[in-house]
């Protein structure tokens, strides 16, 4: 009876531990934070150490992680990719918009910096547009420069090239984009720039311009002139 029962005492504990290392197994998260294409410090002195730690591992893991917290609430989520999620994101409540929002927006947004002296310039194709639509491309970056400055409260500034074949600067409130189906103006993201003070307070405190002006240092173009073409290859 003791052997019996002994066994029967194993048996139970056995099970009990098959079920917490169930419980502990991570369900696998449909959306990940992708790692910086460069170090924390490779955009100073325009863009700070810190505030890219902070930014990225805090910021943007925030959005991630919520963002795949509401998948038990939207399980069609698990099966739809971040682009194609912002096209319909006005079928998601609040949180799924914000949190897919900057998520998407700031794993752009790494992308489209580049060391000082690494981002090369616009191509004669991306050059001739803006030329085209804004007169030159200092006249471009200018009004980009305003746009942005002038954006009341949290929210991003864009170039983007609408559906019609045309360049447009654009912004968006909180973590909204040119993609998603709930926007006036509507578009391809080709160049984005966070203005959030999350961005820039901690080395620039509340002095906007002067993280923007720096902005411009890192700009990676070349990955600017990859989304031009790509977008104009598409129409």
């Amino acid at each position: 009876m003791k052997r019996l029962a002994l066994r029967s005492l194993c048996a139970t504990a056995l099970l009990a531990t098959a079920g917490l290392a169930s419980a502990a197994d991570p369900v696998q998260a449909p959306f990940s934070l992708p790692a910086l294409p460069y170090a924390n410090n490779a955009l100073e002195p325009a863009i700070d150490a810190a505030t890219m730690e902070i930014h990225h591992d805090r910021h943007h893991k925030a959005y991630v992680d919520n963002l795949n917290a509401k998948v038990k609430d939207y399980p069609a989520l698990a099966s739809t990719s971040l682009e194609d999620l912002q096209a319909s994101v006005s079928r998601y409540d609040a949180a799924v918009r914000n949190n897919a929002g900057g998520h998407h927006n700031h794993s752009l947004f790494w992308t489209l910096m580049a060391p000082v002296g690494k981002g090369g310039s616009p191509s004669p194709a991306l050059k001739a547009k803006l030329v085209q639509t804004f007169g030159s491309q200092e006249a471009f970056q200018t009004k980009f420069t305003e746009t942005a400055t002038k954006l009341f409260g949290s929210g991003w500034a864009w170039l983007i090239l609408k559906p019609d074949g045309s360049l447009a600067i654009t912004t968006t409130p909180n973590q909204d984009n040119p993609l998603m189906d709930v926007v006036a103006e509507r578009g391809t993201p080709l160049l984005a720039l966070d203005v959030w003070e999350h961005a820039y307070y901690l080395h620039y405190q509340n002095k906007r311009a002067d993280y923007i002006k720096a902005w411009w240092q890192v700009v990676n173009w070349n990955q600017v002139n990859t989304r031009y073409d790509a977008a104009t290859g598409k129409r």
